[in-house]
């Protein structure tokens, strides 16, 4: 089998079964383990695949820049922002992440409530301008990308909050692999919102679900909630349920009658 041929067969086999054992597949069409390790390289160097150990699993579409992102399930986001602004509470003391859901997010939340979001995210505090909420903004370096601040003023600031739930976006969800994103320093940020806060809520949009990025977040118990729609890959899902995770469905056809804007 030429390699162009072998590096097909990978994709399909990733196509259907979620991930590649790369053993399996050397044994499976007699070659080494170093030929398919080769392939898999070239793949990930193409953006057709992340490598995990022992083989591969699929790229995440969210690693790309907020604007590109904006076209990506963007029903499914509309719907998973509205359930989890029907998450907050009055009184309580929110963080919420910067990307895409979370815009959707901010967008659904009644103008009236009373509560305070602390954000890192300039666009989700701009989003809130009109709300009655007590809008608290994390500085430091901004990370373009992302449109959200990083860097060590922005951890200082973030281990001074004490959130009661943290919206964390990520762009992949893995049981085994846990919850990863495209940039390390962004996943740091992650991880000490997460230790500042009391539950993590997930904004699960089905393009992450069974994906994996470069820099891992934690693993999949990080998560107390994770917000998902209809659309989520069962296949994935009971791996995280197995898991004792709580899930919420959000309602597509709520999100169809109710469409939001996207973010500019």
């Amino acid at each position: 089998m030429l390699a162009l041929q072998r590096k097909q067969h990978l994709l399909d086999i990733l196509r259907r079964d979620g991930r590649i054992v790369a053993k399996d597949i050397a044994r499976d069409l007699g070659v080494s383990e170093d030929t398919i390790r080769r392939d898999l390289r070239e793949l990930a160097n193409e953006g057709s695949l992340q490598r995990v150990h022992g083989g591969a699993l699929p790229a995440s579409l969210a690693v790309q820049n907020l604007h590109a992102r904006q076209s990506i399930s963007s029903l499914e986001k509309s719907a998973i922002g509205r359930a989890a602004a029907a998450m907050i509470q009055p009184g309580q003391v929110v963080f919420i992440d910067g990307g895409t859901t979370a815009v959707q997010l901010v967008r659904n939340i009644d103008k009236h409530l009373r509560a305070t979001i602390v954000t890192h995210s300039p666009i989700i505090a701009a989003e809130l301008i009109d709300h009655e909420v007590d809008v608290q903004i994390i500085g430091g370096r901004l990370f373009k990308h992302s449109m959200v601040s990083v860097g060590a003023a922005a951890v200082d600031a973030i281990r001074r909050v004490r959130a009661d739930t943290y919206f964390m976006g990520v762009t992949g969800i893995h049981a085994e692999i846990g919850l990863s994103t495209g940039d390390a320093e962004e996943a740091m940020i992650k991880r000490t919102i997460a230790e500042a806060s009391a539950e993590v809520a997930v904004l699960a949009s089905s393009e992450k679900l069974g994906a994996a990025s470069p820099f891992i977040v934690g693993p999949a118990s990080l998560m107390t909630t994770m917000i998902v729609s209809r659309n989520a890959p069962p296949d994935v899902m009971r791996t995280l349920l197995a898991l004792g995770i709580d899930v919420v469905t959000a309602d597509l056809a709520s999100a169809e009658r109710n469409p939001v804007e996207a973010v500019d």
